[in-house]
């Protein structure tokens, strides 16, 4: 190096090392490894919804995560492991929060209330809603998606509403027993609502917790006192 290269070289050094630390380079820290795995859950997210099952590539995944494709192998062993573990992450927060609501004893109508408002805000309101949709349209195609989803989340969810509606029957809180005998009826208005924002909203909105309001007067003959 030429002298007054290494000059120029050593005055850079001094004056970097005795600058303020605000004025200094600073180094990128590294991602955690749970940060790096929630950022490729969610990249899996964007791109599952935008191309479905059979279209989603690792590639792509990796280009929206903004790593490496080969790093998402250290997570999840393929793409059917990744969509798997992407249900899991959104469905078992709120899973665990229904059982434990579903565990007070109070009247069947109230505590109904209030599942269906923490589906407006836990499902229709976030992208758990985009998780429903991709299952109704690729379902179909995959059974091992349905056969998966309706095994983590369908029937854990029935699991919690049907002890619920029973106790109702046999407290005579309810007008009839269909309920107790087919609890898809409690949550049929919400699905039909996601269906509806995919293809009408934008021609006619729906005023989906009005519609569950609704619902729960037709169902239990009238409005709560």
């Amino acid at each position: 190096m030429a002298p007054v290269a290494r000059a120029a070289a050593r005055a850079a050094q001094k004056t970097q090392a005795g600058a303020p630390a605000r004025l200094r380079p600073r180094r990128r820290r590294a991602a955690s490894p749970q940060a790096r795995r929630e950022a490729i859950l969610a990249a899996a997210l964007d791109e599952f919804s935008a191309r479905g099952y059979e279209g989603a590539r690792l590639d792509d995944v990796a280009r929206r995560a903004r790593i490496a494709k080969g790093t998402i192998y250290l997570y999840f062993a393929d793409k059917e492991t990744l969509f798997q573990e992407m249900v899991r992450s959104m469905a078992n927060p709120l899973l665990g929060m229904l059982e434990q609501m579903g565990e007070v004893d109070i009247p069947a109508r109230l505590l109904l209330e209030n599942l269906l408002g923490v589906f407006v805000r836990e499902i229709y309101g976030t992208r758990r809603r985009d998780i429903i949709r991709l299952i109704f349209s690729e379902g179909p195609r995959f059974p091992a998606i349905a056969a998966f989803y309706h095994r983590e989340v369908i029937s854990r969810v029935l699991g919690i509403v049907r002890p619920i509606l029973q106790r109702a029957a046999d407290r005579h809180e309810l007008p009839h027993d269909a309920l107790a005998r087919f609890p898809q009826l409690i949550i049929a208005p919400g699905l039909v609502g996601i269906m509806w924002h995919g293809l009408f909203d934008k021609f006619e909105p729906l005023d989906v917790p009005a519609m569950l309001r609704a619902h729960l007067d037709i169902l239990f003959g009238g409005r709560a006192a």
